[in-house]
């Protein structure tokens, strides 16, 4: 208790420098999510749905807490990753899958990224793509490697700021807030193949099995990295201040992405849907759509934006699955060690962002790619949600920091709905 109540008492200054730097698992992650990928499905679905979809944001909001909540608290409560947890206490067959699933879409989703980070580049400076798309993989696989672990996180938050420039975009275009308001607020749903793709794209962007073995893994680096901190099992009397921490960040991140993404859909909705052009495929085809009804501004702000949120994004997509090929295999990992020390989880890292980027080399489809690894994301995050509640619940795995009744009741609602999407996706294709 002495310690917590020097920690939070004090200047008001001292009390702002905690709140700020207890933003940073929850914030990335959230902002991670609206990543290129993640732009080209938001900008699809409103082109193509328009103000009708913006619902889809408001409502998957908490089911996005949940989710994020039952991982940030298996990692501090365990001091353990996802795929540790899956490796203690489940078949291993059962890790093996998952893992493997969860880097394939992974790889999908980085090179989509990549491809759109390169296009972008193009549409503002000109000059090849392909070029921009390798040096841009190279500048974040070098940052991974090379930048300390506290400062690497550093300039993770600062990025997050990129993302502000798509509410700066609707405020440079003529919006019926009104209308906007109540399609927010009242869902609209048609049963049909295009609508059920739209709603599973948009529930994978949001709720993504990538996010959540981030977040526990940064959990357990921000553990780690502070000899004043413990895995919650090990010491329970730190377990008010982190949860509380822990709440915060991951309500503040996940609010923070969906207002984001809510932009995004929005701009969409009233630029291009309003104007005809429903068939957007990419992040970088929805900006340059753009130059022509809402003016260069926007357009510039929408392309550099790209750019930005995927710098954000390389480094969650590749780390996420690194450290659960790492747990996998019990290999040293983590962003707070010198590579020297975790050579295999730092080529795992390379070569994942490198992997992806060949997509764009061998003639896979790009923009295909950028939607369909959101649906690929929603269909793989179903059987990872249902073994993270279960360990949750799970007195092996938490002790006595199971999950709350509402954490839990809202994270099973969460997993049912991810269910039905995907089975009603397969039912009308």
């Amino acid at each position: 208790m002495p310690n917590e109540k020097s920690t939070n008492s004090g200047k008001s200054k001292g009390e702002e420098d905690n709140w700020l730097k207890s933003l940073g698992p929850g914030l990335i992650t959230g902002a991670s999510d609206d990543d290129p990928s993640g732009i080209g499905t938001y900008s699809q679905v409103g082109a193509q749905g328009g103000m009708g979809m913006l619902w889809t944001i408001i409502y998957s909001f908490p089911m996005m807490v949940a989710i994020q909540l039952v991982s940030a608290q298996i990692g501090r409560v365990t001091g353990t990753g996802i795929a540790g947890n899956m490796r203690k206490y489940y078949p291993r067959w059962v890790m093996f899958t998952l893992v493997l699933l969860m880097l394939c879409a992974n790889i999908i989703n980085i090179g989509a990224d990549i491809a759109a980070m390169g296009e972008a580049a193009n549409l503002v400076l000109g000059g090849n793509m392909i070029i921009y798309a390798v040096i841009l993989t190279l500048m974040s696989v070098t940052l991974q490697v090379l930048i300390p672990y506290a400062k690497y996180v550093l300039i993770l938050k600062w990025l997050c700021l990129v993302l502000f420039t798509y509410v700066a975009v609707v405020f440079s275009v003529n919006v019926p807030w009104l209308e906007a308001i109540k399609n927010s607020l009242l869902p609209t749903i048609t049963i049909d193949a295009t609508n059920i793709t739209m709603i599973i794209a948009v529930l994978g962007t949001t709720i993504s099995p990538y996010l959540f073995f981030w977040q526990a893994s940064e959990e357990v680096e921000e553990e780690e990295d502070n000899p004043d901190e413990h895995p919650l099992k090990q010491a329970p009397e730190e377990a008010t201040k982190q949860f509380s921490r822990i709440r915060k960040d991951t309500v503040i991140g996940m609010a923070f992405s969906n207002l984001i993404a809510f932009f995004i859909m929005l701009c969409a909705a009233v630029t291009l849907h309003m104007n005809g052009k429903t068939d957007i495929q990419s992040a970088s085809q929805a900006a340059e759509a753009l130059r022509p009804i809402a003016g260069n501004l926007t357009f510039s702000l929408f392309a550099i934006g790209i750019i930005g949120t995927g710098l954000l994004a390389l480094p969650v997509l590749a780390g996420s699955a690194a450290y659960a090929v790492s747990e996998m295999f019990l290999l040293p990992m983590g962003l707070n060690k010198k590579p020297k020390d975790a050579k295999k989880f730092y080529g795992l890292i390379t070569g994942i962002t490198v992997i992806g980027m060949l997509i764009i080399f061998i003639g896979i489809n790009p923009i295909k790619a950028l939607f369909w690894s959101a649906v690929i994301n929603g269909v793989v995050a179903v059987p990872i949600m249902i073994l993270m509640m279960l360990m949750g619940r799970n007195e092996k795995v938490m002790g006595k920091f199971t999950l709350t009744t509402r954490t839990t009741i809202i994270g099973w609602i969460s997993t049912i709905i991810m269910f039905a999407a995907a089975v009603a996706m397969f039912l009308t294709l």
